[in-house]
Parts: C-alpha cells; sequence; structure tokens
C-alpha cells in the first residue's frame, strides 16, 4: 500500500521548506534580523562620513545657506562660514557730507556715534578749513576722491550725487578688517545704532543683502524708484555684495547720469547684479513737511532704525528746539531701545475709554471706544515731501481733526525711569495742547487727567524681532476714579485669545 508520501510527494518538501515553528519563534528571528542589519549600516555611515569630510555640514546652519536663493561668496575676504553674532564693530559707516556744512549738521551724527567703538568716517568733498580743529566726538573725516570723469545730466540735480555714490566704494577699498556691512548715510540722519544691529543681525552676512527703506511720500516713490533704498534713511550692504558692487560701480555710473540721487545710481548698479532691496520698515526717510507726530505715534511694527530731513519737519516734541527733541526721544532709547516709538493699545472699559500709547513718545486719550483699524491708522500732521499735498503716501492715514472735539487727548513723554528689568515713562499734557478743549461732557474725565505713566515689566528683548511681528497689549490698571488726574498703563506681551475687541 503506498504510504500518504508517496499519494502526496509535495508533503516532504512542505516539511523541508516550511518547518513547523511557533509565532513567537518568528517574530523573535524578525527582530534580530532588523537589529543586525541596523547595526551594519550605522557602523557603515559613521565610516563614510570620516572617509569623506565633504560631505559633512561644517556648521548646524549650513543647510540654510545651501538651499538660499543668495549666491555663497567662497573666495578671498569672505571665505569660509562665520556664526558669531553680529555686532556694532562689524559694521562700516559711510556718511556723506560737506566741509561747509559740517558744523551745522554734525549734531545729528554725534548724538548717535560712538567714538572709539563705532567704525566709519565721514566723506567730505574738500579739507575743512585750517583753522578748524576736527571735533573729536564727530566721526573721522576722509576727502572723496575727484569725480570730474563721470557724466551727471540730471538737469535738477547736483553732480554730487556721483561723490556720495561712490563713498560705498572707496570705504570698501580701505580694506579694513572683520566688516560685515557697510551702512550709508546722509549727515543728517540719525541711526539707533542697537537696532540696527538688531535687524542686520537677522541676515547671513556671508550673502549678498542690500537692506533699507522706501520713501514714505508716493510722489518720490513715482519719480525716483519704488525698488531702492533712500539714502537719506540710510542703507546697508553686506560685506560679498559691496565687493561684488566696487568691481561694477564706477563703470555703471556713466550709465545712470540721468539719475538724480546717489542712492538711486547705487540701486542701478546692484539691479545690474541682480540683487534686490529688502525693505526694513524702521529706516524712515521722513520724505514729509510739517508735523511729524502722526507718522511716529503709529510706528510700523519694526525696530525703529533711523529718521532723517528732521530740519525739515517741525519738532518732534512740542517747546523744544529740533536737537533737543531728538536728544530726549535718545533719551528714551537707550532705556529700552527695542520698545522705542512701539505703540499698543487698549481699552478702560470702567469709562469707556480708548488708550492708544507709543512708547517713550506719546499718549492719546480718547473718551470713545475706537476700533482696532482706526487707532493704527497713521494720523496725517504732515504733507507729501514735494507738493505739500495731502497724500498719498505709502500707509494709510486718517484726518487730525482741529475740532478738539474730534481728536483724541494728547500727551507727550515727560521722563523715563528703569524699573526693574523695565521702565517707567511718564507722559503730560503740553502747553500747545491746553487751549485745545473740547466742552462736550465726556471729554472732562479726560482733561482731568494730568499725568500718564506707562509701566514695562521687562525691557523688549532683540530676540523677539526673530519671532513672527504682534503687537504688544496693554491694560489700564486704575481706571475706577472717573476723575482721576493720573492713568496707569501697563504694557506687556499678549496673553494666548488676547484681542482689542470692543464689547
Amino acid at each position: 500500500m503506498p504510504s500518504p508520501i508517496d499519494q502526496d510527494p509535495f508533503k516532504a518538501w512542505k516539511f523541508l521548506v516550511l518547518p513547523t515553528l511557533k509565532v513567537s519563534d518568528v517574530f523573535s528571528l524578525f527582530l534580530k534580523a532588523t537589529i543586525a542589519i541596523c547595526t551594519v549600516v550605522s557602523i557603515s555611515l559613521v565610516f563614510y562620513s570620516f572617509l569623506n569630510p565633504s560631505q559633512r555640514l561644517p556648521c548646524p546652519e549650513c543647510n540654510k545657506i545651501l538651499i538660499s536663493d543668495h549666491r555663497k561668496i567662497i573666495n578671498g575676504e569672505v571665505s569660509g562660514y562665520s556664526y558669531e553674532k553680529t555686532n556694532i564693530s562689524h559694521i562700516l559707516f559711510g556718511i556723506g557730507g560737506s566741509a561747509k556744512t559740517w558744523n551745522k549738521r554734525r549734531h545729528y551724527t554725534e548724538v548717535w556715534w560712538m567714538p572709539n567703538i563705532t567704525r566709519g568716517y565721514v566723506w567730505l568733498d574738500q579739507n575743512p578749513p585750517g583753522n578748524d580743529t576736527w571735533p573729536l566726538t564727530s566721526p573721522p573725516y576722509k576727502v572723496s576722491a575727484d569725480t570730474s570723469r563721470f557724466k551727471y545730466t540730471c538737469s535738477y540735480g547736483s553732480r554730487s550725487a556721483l561723490r556720495i555714490a561712490r563713498i560705498v566704494k572707496e570705504s570698501f577699498e580701505l580694506g579694513l578688517e572683520n566688516v560685515r556691512w557697510l551702512v550709508m548715510g546722509d549727515d543728517d540722519t540719525v541711526f539707533f545704532i542697537e537696532n540696527l544691529v538688531t535687524v542686520l543681525a537677522k541676515y547671513d552676512h556671508n550673502q549678498m543683502y542690500y537692506i533699507g527703506g522706501n520713501s514714505e511720500s508716493v510722489e518720490q516713490d513715482a519719480i525716483h524708484s519704488y525698488t531702492m533704498a533712500y539714502g537719506g534713511g540710510g542703507f546697508a550692504i553686506s560685506y560679498p555684495l559691496a565687493k561684488e558692487l566696487v568691481r561694477v560701480l564706477d563703470g555703471c555710473l556713466d550709465r545712470y547720469a540721468s539719475f538724480y540721487g546717489s542712492d538711486q545710481k547705487v540701486q542701478g548698479c546692484i539691479s545690474e547684479i541682480g540683487v534686490p532691496l529688502t525693505k526694513e520698515l524702521g529706516f524712515h526717510q521722513v520724505d514729509i513737511r510739517g508735523d511729524p507726530y502722526g507718522l511716529l505715534a503709529a510706528h510700523p511694527l519694526a525696530p525703529l532704525v533711523s529718521l532723517h530731513h528732521l530740519d525739515y519737519v517741525q519738532s518732534i516734541f512740542p517747546g523744544l528746539s529740533r536737537f533737543d527733541s531728538v536728544n530726549k526721544l535718545i533719551t528714551a532709547y537707550k532705556t529700552d531701545p527695542g520698545r522705542t516709538l512701539q505703540y499698543s493699545f487698549c481699552y478702560d472699559l470702567t469709562r469707556n475709554w480708548s488708550v492708544s500709547a507709543s512708547w517713550g513718545y506719546t499718549i492719546q486719550l480718547y473718551p470713545a471706544l475706537l476700533t482696532a483699524m482706526q487707532l493704527q491708522t497713521v494720523f496725517r500732521t504732515f504733507r507729501t515731501w514735494r507738493r505739500w499735498s495731502e497724500g498719498p503716501f505709502t500707509f494709510n492715514t486718517r484726518p487730525m481733526n482741529v475740532d478738539p472735539c474730534l481728536r483724541p487727548v494728547v500727551y507727550f513723554l515727560d521722563r523715563v525711569e528703569r524699573f526693574g528689568d523695565g521702565t517707567l515713562t511718564t507722559y503730560k499734557r503740553s502747553e500747545d495742547e491746553l487751549d485745545k478743549v473740547c466742552d462736550r461732557p465726556d471729554y472732562a474725565p479726560v482733561y482731568a487727567v494730568q499725568l500718564v505713566n506707562v509701566i514695562t515689566s521687562t525691557s523688549l528683548k532683540p530676540d523677539i524681532w526673530n519671532m513672527a511681528p504682534r503687537r504688544q497689549c496693554c491694560e489700564v490698571i486704575n481706571g475706577e476714579n472717573r476723575m482721576s488726574s493720573m492713568v496707569q498703563v501697563n504694557i506687556r506681551g499678549c496673553n494666548e485669545m488676547e484681542s482689542v475687541t470692543p464689547p
């Protein structure tokens, strides 16, 4: 009788190929095999990385550099990677000035210049008069090279634009060490140094950047360019871009002979390299006329980097000279640089008031609940640069009505004090404001307020500008007494799910 195997010859193969195994044994074998394979692969990768050092990234941030849309310069003076945090010693300033006007305008530079700390030069058209001693509080000066060989065909401009355009080239060719950024400005540009450093530190100085801001007046941008950094507000050029620009600058100046200003000529040459303007809202050309109050009281959500044309607008603070006003603003800035002119607004729901605070400058009290869109819109206290018209500007504006019943009650900075890690700033009405009185009963409690105290528990840290921008929140913390002579406001970071929403 045939055996079972004879009847089914495939059974023998089943016993050989698929022996009887428990499920737990199969899982154990699979796990051991997986561990063995992973171990072999890991050891292989370690040996490969040591044998091929070119495949290793030199720093944790190199992924960001390798995928950047800017070209990385790796030869000459800009070779290698440097990740020391950018500071003031890495900036070289080039200030356009004139021997005849320097003594009249130098105070705008001296208010921010720090001898033996800041680096740079004032570039003059000629040597100062022989009997003049150069002020120790001013930057050192150099005399610009002759530019008579270049063409200049703008009928309403000045040939000095050629000389000032070449400051970036002459500064670069000084060959100073450890320069990451070349920053250009005018002799009436006021820089806020710590905020400038904060802004530039956001960018990789090993790549080609051109950083600055536009004019506030649309007429200026339309005539000159929307894509250039206006020189009076200052602009920054990274060292690698400066190296490329120096190579082409003299050759391209004649191609842009019809351009009015030095800043427009520089931008024309940079456009040939292919680098666009990176706009930073803290650079201010101040191409406006009249009272700059509205512009400064609703500053963009960005660090204050520069102000310009301060001799062409009214004093920032009423009752003070233009220069004394700048000094007063600088006093607040030195106490909390990043917070200067940053505005917050909130409601006093006990009295149905709106409070708008521009730190270090002004407070506005409204005897009504305004929307956030109304509060953040700039008061049009000024006119355009060229035509002295009411606009347009590169931002929305609202009228500052002459009727005191249709405007806020305004307070200006009186003093600033350190308060632990934070600050205490006090604001009061100016003499000019005291005669602007509305006889409506809802304004009476506002006029009773003599002082506004603003408290911050901490200074505004520079790292906050590396985060998604958000306006800080505030709260009125003594709003029970309707006829109080003092209002106290606390400015702080916003809580989760917090908004400025009227009831």
